[in-house]
């Protein structure tokens, strides 16, 4: 764009016969049609359209797709791409016509509908880009009975477009409709390639925090299995082992799903590993984390979690559960405890305080850690799989191996809900200990 095109005077080639159209639409045709880039297709509609309706300044905007269905707030924020002619700068963000969808250009975009102002002076619609416009023509970009977008000319002068020029300037627009909707398309489409990447990526690093495999725990089996709802999700689960051979033993629930969650899980694993590592106790743990993940997290949202050290030896599990889905103890003679002390949601309250209690695992005692997304696998009728439902598979499958119990649930929360996903982020962690030093069968 020129100041060049600023210093032009607006004259009317009125004289165009039938043919010199034609032959202008061809060779603005031959040159779209050929491209995918929405700039290069906006930039030759306008070079073309001076040619039969002159103007001192020009613009073309068009709609994302997602602004062809719904507009609300900035028309900035649903604009693909646009090309503009004659102006001494680009228009600013601030501007009121891409700000608030106002002017010229926002009303013909709302209604679909042509205008054409003799002097741009007298209309309470225009919104001023140029000094030195008075008078301003504007066509919808229409495509199956869509707008997609709006074609706009300023001239210097008063009263320099008529009737004819909405017919002419809609002729245009409409032939370059269906290549201007397919670059969009093509963006889109390049646009949600970088987006899976990028998905992709996280996914990778969002696996990574997680366990790749079960620790070796002398006397125990472990498992654990984390199915995010999306992509990546907001659900963790840790093992943190220390040098007097304790294991810390973790499973936290962030608020929400997709990447906000998983940049507050991220946060959650960071504190939470850097404050286990100091030699405090639990109860100071988990307020130093719920301390941090308020300052940091703010009103973002919050995460509930368990999180307890294990003593292999003396079968103790200290514990503090916040905020969270009490895990299942099944004690090897069929009775059941549920681990529901602790405290309030991690990073709601900044002065919460957090208690503790202990469980010993004798052997043939099985600890079962899981999130909502577990119980709450819900079918056609809204109806949700349950604690009952869970507790049922539970005991049903003790004497298999931790790993066949998962296995076991997962199944049973599928045939439950009639689906092969999850509505929420999936994650169960199951500890058992065992009768004998072998390996259960």
């Amino acid at each position: 764009m020129g100041t060049s095109d600023a210093k032009h005077k607006t004259q009317h080639p009125r004289s165009l016969t039938a043919e010199v159209k034609y032959r202008l639409l061809l060779q603005m045709s031959e040159k779209i049609v050929g491209t995918l880039k929405l700039d290069e297709i906006l930039d030759h509609l306008l070079d073309t359209v001076r040619l039969v309706v002159a103007y001192d300044a020009a613009g073309i905007f068009i709609l994302s797709r997602t602004g062809l269905t719904l507009w609300r707030g900035p028309l900035a924020d649903v604009i693909a791409g646009m090309a503009l002619r004659g102006f001494d700068n680009t228009l600013p963000g601030s501007d009121p016509m891409l700000k608030s969808g106002k002017g010229i250009v926002g009303a013909v975009i709302r209604t679909g509908k042509s205008i054409v102002c003799p002097d741009v002076r007298l209309d309470r619609r225009y919104i001023k880009g140029r000094e030195q416009t008075l008078s301003e023509i504007a066509v919808p970009v229409v495509l199956s009975g869509h707008v997609i977008g709006a074609l706009n000319l300023e001239s210097d002068q008063v009263g320099t477009y008529t009737e004819s020029d909405v017919e002419m300037l809609q002729f245009f627009a409409n032939a370059a409709a269906i290549s201007i909707e397919r670059a969009v398309l093509h963006q889109q489409l390049l646009q949600k390639k970088v987006l899976e990447s990028q998905l992709e990526i996280a996914r990778e690093v969002q696996a990574s925090l997680l366990p790749k495999t079960p620790p070796q725990i002398p006397g125990y089996e472990v498992a654990g299995l984390n199915l995010p709802a999306y992509e990546i999700g907001g659900d963790y689960y840790d093992y943190i082992p220390f040098p007097n051979g304790h294991f810390g033993l973790a499973v936290a629930d962030v608020s929400g799903k997709g990447i906000p969650a998983a940049l507050i899980m991220a946060t959650f694993r960071a504190v939470l590993r850097t404050q286990v590592r100091n030699d405090f106790e639990l109860p100071h743990i988990m307020q130093s984390v719920n301390r941090l993940l308020a300052d940091w997290i703010g009103v973002s949202g919050f995460v509930t979690a368990v999180y307890g050290i294990l003593d292999p030896v003396a079968g103790t599990y200290v514990y503090a559960n916040c905020g969270h889905n009490p895990p299942v103890l099944l004690r090897s003679d069929g009775g059941v405890e549920m681990l529901d002390r602790g405290g309030a949601a991690l990073g709601v309250l900044a002065d919460a305080e957090y208690e503790t209690a202990v469980v010993t695992l004798a052997p043939g005692d099985t600890l079962v850690l899981f999130t909502d997304g577990v119980v709450e696998a819900a079918n056609a009728d809204g109806e949700e799989f349950g604690p009952d439902r869970l507790l049922e598979v539970l005991k049903r499958t003790s004497g298999a191996t931790v790993q066949k119990m998962i296995r076991a649930v997962v199944r049973e929360t599928r045939a439950h809900s009639r689906r092969h996903g999850y509505h929420d982020d999936f994650t169960i962690v199951i500890l058992r200990r065992r009768l004998s030093p072998q390996p259960a069968a």
